[in-house]
C-alpha cells in the first residue's frame, strides 16, 4: 500500500495546528507560549514541502543528515535568509566543515572527537553555531548520545576546555518507554549544569515534553505527513 502525501497546501494548516497545540500545552504547564520553539523537521521530505512551510511564515527547521540538507537548503536559505536550520541527527567528524557552514544549531554533539573537531572548525572559520549536547537517557547501545553518568564531565570539557557555544541538551527517549522519565532526567542534568535549552519531544510526545520544561520540540510527521519511502536506486 502506497501512502499518499498530503498536498503542500495542507502544510500551512498542519503547522498552525501544531503551533496551537504547543501554545495550549505551554498554558497548561503555566508557561508562556514564547518559551517553546517548534523545530519543523523536514527529514526525507522534498524541498517543495519545506518551502510550503517557509511560505506560510515559519522559520525554524531541522534536518537529520548533512547531505540531505545540502541538497535542499542552499536555495531555501537564499530565498528565506532569516530561516534557522538545526542539525538533529548524528554528525560524523568528517562532515563537521560542511555542518558548521550550513547549520545554525547543532543538536547532536555526543563524543569528544566530534567536540574537538567542531572547536577546531569554529576557530578556523569564525562561524559558531549553537551546540546542544545529546544525552542517551535510555543508555541504548544502538543510539548516539552521552551516557547520563558522563554528562557533567563532557559538558565541562565542551564548555571550559574547548569553548564550544553549548546552550543546552537534547534527548530521544526509547520508543517503548515512558518519555516523562527521560524528560525529567534531561531537565535535571541541564539544571545542575546551568543550561537553559532543552530539545526534547517529537510528534507523539511533545506536549509531555513541554510539561517537563522543553524549550525546543522537534516535530515532523504532524506537519509534513508520513515520511516518503527511501529511494534505494
Amino acid at each position: 500500500m502506497v501512502t499518499q502525501m498530503e498536498p503542500e497546501t495542507d502544510i500551512a494548516a498542519n503547522l498552525a495546528g501544531v503551533i496551537e497545540r504547543i501554545a495550549e500545552a505551554a498554558a497548561a504547564a503555566d508557561r508562556p507560549p514564547g518559551d517553546v520553539t517548534l523545530v519543523a523537521v523536514g527529514k526525507s521530505h522534498p524541498a517543495g514541502r519545506v518551502r510550503a512551510a517557509l511560505e506560510a511564515g515559519y522559520r525554524v527547521f531541522g534536518e537529520n543528515r548533512v547531505q540531505e540538507a545540502e541538497e535542499k537548503w542552499p536555495d531555501l536559505k537564499a530565498a528565506f535568509p532569516e530561516a534557522r536550520l538545526h542539525l538533529i541527527g548524528p554528525l560524523q567528524s568528517n562532515k563537521v566543515h560542511r555542518a558548521v557552514a550550513l547549520f545554525d544549531v547543532i543538536e547532536s554533539v555526543d563524543r569528544p572527537k566530534l567536540a574537538r573537531s567542531l572547536a577546531r572548525e569554529m576557530e578556523t572559520t569564525g562561524r559558531r553555531p549553537d551546540c546542544l549536547i545529546q544525552i542517551n537517557t535510555g543508555e541504548e547501545p544502538q543510539k548516539a548520545g552521552v551516557p547520563p553518568e558522563d554528562a557533567d564531565e563532557f559538558i565541562g570539557v565542551c564548555r571550559d576546555e574547548l569553548a564550544l557555544p553549548v546552550r543546552g541538551l537534547m534527548c530521544i527517549p526509547p520508543l517503548h518507554e515512558e518519555p516523562s522519565l527521560h524528560f525529567a532526567l534531561l531537565r535535571e542534568i541541564a539544571r545542575r549544569n546551568g543550561l537553559d535549552v532543552l530539545s526534547m519531544g517529537m510528534s507523539a510526545d511533545f506536549e509531555i515534553a513541554i510539561r517537563f520544561g522543553a524549550t525546543l520540540v522537534r516535530v515532523g510527521t504532524a506537519i509534513f505527513g508520513p515520511r516518503p519511502p527511501l529511494n534505494r536506486d
